[in-house]
């Protein structure tokens, strides 16, 4: 549905060249959520505005549903750009009109009949269940109520792709939950492919099904969520990981020798990650029992995509020696990386290491 074949986009500013977008090569395919996820100033939303040429690219190839953008006058650029909706981080509404109006207004044009504007606007917000707020205005409404106006309106004209620009940054969590969950719906009942370009990891790791990471204009890692998530090859994601896990808060709490972390002779402190689509086994309670080893959660961070856990816990594992060597060997059969971050007394320094 999307391809991008080695796009760049320069800005020049007094003088200056400022390089946004750096030779990105990229597939969307019909149907997919893809997020593009990316820190302050790494040119994800330039990036965004190329697909549907608001920014035209200083070179390479936009290409959509086999049509070259990048290729057309400004004249059959507007018609197909019609099939292509976008909503913003700040809505763009218009103050002075209802929600109807805001709605209709993309359709004003269109040579559509009075009666016809009418019942699509209907169909629409009801569609974003805002048919009550048909003659409100925007200053009466919530932020999720007005993204909810900005995404009926940015379907008026029934496009085959949503470009969401930040769309949930300006949001308090219930209604960032709430407007996902409304694009996975679209997703589904529209077939609608959905581009959302966010700095929230968990905007991505709740309704995407692919992401690319960018970084300085260019991306630097590509593909399903899950994989990219547990196991990335990238400083950049392994830091947005950070960003929404506690786990990595264990190795201050070493340094500063705290409590909670704190072993005996025969314990060892071990953080467990799931690396790969694992098994629904309650694994911490079977190894419990068939090794006689007892297993002490100190904190985690786990999560369900693509119906597999994601994420690790850290614990502290207690018994003998070769009971616990044999509870990670078992822990690695499942598909469940394990390192042993600190040692009390159960093994040696030289073999207080990664498994796996």
């Amino acid at each position: 549905m999307v391809h991008l074949e080695h796009v760049d986009k320069i800005f020049r500013q007094q003088g200056k060249q400022i390089h946004a977008v750096k030779d990105v090569t990229l597939s969307i395919q019909e149907g997919e959520i893809f997020g593009i996820i990316g820190f302050s100033g790494a040119g994800k939303s330039t990036l965004v505005r190329c697909i549907n040429l608001l920014e035209r690219p200083t070179s390479g190839k936009v290409i959509i549903d086999g049509i070259e953008l990048t290729a057309l006058k400004e004249k059959e650029l507007r018609k197909v750009r019609k099939k292509i909706g976008m909503i913003f981080q700040q809505f763009h509404l218009f103050a002075s009109r209802t929600v109807f109006q805001n709605v209709a207004y993309p359709l004003y044009h269109s040579g559509m009949k009075k009666e016809e504007i009418e019942k699509r606007v209907t169909d629409l917000l009801e569609l974003v269940n805002l048919s009550q707020k048909a003659q409100a205005y925007p200053s009466q409404l919530s932020g999720g109520q007005k993204q909810r106006v900005a995404i009926a309106r940015a379907l008026a004209n029934d496009p085959n792709i949503l470009l969401c620009d930040e769309a949930t940054s300006a949001l308090d969590p219930q209604n960032t939950a709430a407007i996902l969950q409304l694009l996975q719906e679209l997703n589904r009942k529209l077939g609608l492919t959905i581009i959302i370009i966010t700095h929230e990891m968990q905007v991505i790791k709740e309704i995407c099904h692919k992401v690319a990471v960018m970084e300085n204009g260019s991306i630097v890692e590509e593909g399903d969520v899950f994989s990219v998530f547990s196991n990335p090859s990238q400083p950049i994601t392994r830091e947005f990981i950070d960003t929404t896990s506690n786990l990595s808060k264990i190795y201050r709490l070493l340094d500063e020798k705290s409590e909670i972390a704190a072993l005996s002779g025969n314990e060892c402190l071990v953080r467990l990650k799931y690396i790969r689509h694992s098994s629904t086994e309650p694994l911490v309670s079977t190894v419990s029992r068939k090794y006689n080893v007892d297993v002490n959660i100190i904190f985690g961070n786990l999560e369900v995509i693509d119906s597999s856990p994601l994420g690790g816990l850290i614990a502290i594992f207690r018994g003998k020696q070769e009971d616990v060597q044999a509870t990670l060997a078992y822990f690695k059969e499942k598909n469940v990386e394990v390192e042993v971050i600190a040692d009390g007394g159960i093994f040696t320094r030289a073999d207080t290491k990664r498994v796996g």
